[in-house]
């Protein structure tokens, strides 16, 4: 049953009834009480306001967390993005729609693009995780506007933001390069993560520009981008017989979780390895030591995010990509100055 099947039963028009739904005071009592009997005798509910009957649109915002292997709201990252998002799109006069993947995925079926023309949504964020879900390209292929966030998009109504992962990597190479660290490794995340990925391949081609080896042994995956995997990595590192002297983990929990594997074997940062994270969560100030890592603007990324999706839909622009720059902040985990490297 739809709008218009109730208006017929009715014998009324579709406005009669969007303003039923909407509780219009214009509208008799006896057409209220007949219309409102049919849907409740039908078991018809209404799917979305009169607003989106009259004007095609609903000024709701479809919100993903793509992925079988999705991040939610723990990662705090993506939710300062989130905060960000949430604040511009309603500014602009919007509301978002959270969509679940836990029932779709045990059965298998994952259909993003029915459920978003379900709730007539205008336009889709959607937050990387590992492992998409076919749907996700569907998703991406349709007319419906899109904006993914450190995920690349590329259907005809489709963009996305993300930092500039090659140069995150390379910054952090470069800063270890001057303090005269030369044996290096990295913590990542799963090989099922672009992001990941993205890091890991500007890291090692970094290192291979200064002219210095790549010890496979140093580099190791976790399972995802939380602390407990970054804590299982740094134990495996541990257990190899063979530590490097300075390593770069794909987010701040992978650094988190590895500092504190390493202060369980009496290892000590940065004079014994040092550390640099990714992302710069509230945490990392925290931490003991503190630690340094690579900025991600994501206040500006959020709201950059809720600009390209809103002239997405209304037309202003094309499908469109924005990389943001990163910044290095210097705490204590890989030492601050530059003076009496440990190599010289």
């Amino acid at each position: 049953m739809n709008i218009k099947d109730i208006a017929k039963i009715a014998g009324v028009s579709v406005s009669t009834v969007s303003k039923i739904i909407n509780n219009y005071s214009e509208i008799s009592e006896e057409t209220r009480s007949k219309v409102l009997q049919i849907m409740q005798e039908t078991g018809y509910v209404p799917s979305n306001s009169a607003k989106t009957l009259a004007t095609k649109t609903s000024n709701l915002i479809g919100v993903i967390f793509a992925g079988k292997l999705n991040v939610d709201f723990t990662h705090p990252f993506f939710v300062e993005v989130l905060n960000s998002f949430k604040k511009q799109m309603g500014l602009l006069g919007y509301d978002l729609v959270f969509f679940s993947n836990e029932k779709f995925q045990s059965g298998g079926n994952n259909d993003y693009l029915a459920r978003c023309r379900h709730y007539h949504v205008d336009g889709c964020v959607l937050i990387s995780g590992q492992e998409l879900e076919p749907s996700i390209s569907q998703l991406d292929n349709s007319d419906i506007p899109c904006i993914g966030v450190d995920m690349k998009l590329s259907g005809r109504s489709s963009g996305y933001i993300m930092s500039d992962n090659y140069k995150i990597s390379s910054k952090v190479v470069e800063h270890f390069y001057l303090l005269g660290y030369r044996e290096l490794g990295y913590i990542g995340s799963t090989q099922e993560s672009d992001i990941s990925n993205m890091r890991e391949s500007g890291y090692r081609n970094t290192i291979e520009s200064f002219g210095l080896p790549v010890n496979e042994k140093w580099f190791v995956n976790g399972g995802n981008f939380y602390e407990a995997s970054g804590y299982e990595a740094m134990r495996r590192m541990i257990a190899s017989g063979s530590l490097p002297r300075a390593i770069f983990a794909a987010s701040d929990q992978l650094a988190i979780g590895a500092m504190r594997a390493l202060k369980e074997c009496s290892l000590s940062v940065p004079e014994t390895v040092a550390v640099i994270g990714c992302d710069d969560i509230e945490a990392s100030r925290f931490t003991t030591p503190q630690l340094s890592t690579i900025r991600q603007n994501k206040e500006k990324i959020g709201r950059l995010a809720a600009l390209m999706l809103y002239d997405l839909i209304n037309n202003q622009s094309e499908t469109s990509a924005f990389v943001v720059e990163p910044e290095l902040i210097i705490r204590e985990s890989c030492g601050s100055k530059l003076k009496d490297p440990p190599y010289y």
